[in-house]
């Protein structure tokens, strides 16, 4: 395995951080044109598994969050819209102070994989059944 230090690589629900001097732009032998690590100090991560009907509460994060189904199904719910969800390999960027809830569907499980880019998550109220299953 490689690792290019000061980067963040997300690949089939792998999530790898290091930290340490970036390498220069353009001198991965594996990339072509110019191609610049960032400094990954405020990226945070997670995984959490879901068990089938559960979800979190309403919350935000000012500085936004992708979210990654790894296993199973991922359902979403963003204020005043209807949910989304989302197969296994499915992702969803929650744009920053954008109230949402996440979770599994009602009938399948989840693994999600949760990345966050600093700063700090706002919990608000319980997500109700109504708001769950809203279409």
């Amino acid at each position: 395995m490689r690792i290019i230090v000061g980067s963040l690589i997300v690949s089939a629900g792998l999530v790898t951080m290091s930290f340490g001097q970036a390498p220069q732009p353009g001198s991965d032998p594996n990339f072509t044109g110019v191609v610049t690590s960032l400094d990954a100090k405020d990226i945070t991560g997670g995984r959490r598994k879901f068990e089938a009907g559960a979800r979190t509460a309403w919350h935000s994060h000012d500085k936004g969050q992708l979210i990654y189904a790894e296993e199973g199904r991922l359902r979403t719910g963003r204020r005043g819209q209807a949910f989304k969800e989302y197969e296994q390999g499915g992702s969803e960027y929650t744009p920053p102070n954008v109230e949402h809830w996440h979770g599994a569907t009602p009938s399948t499980p989840l693994v999600q994989v949760n990345i966050q880019f600093g700063g700090t998550t706002k919990w608000l109220t319980k997500t109700t059944d109504a708001e769950y299953n809203r279409k």
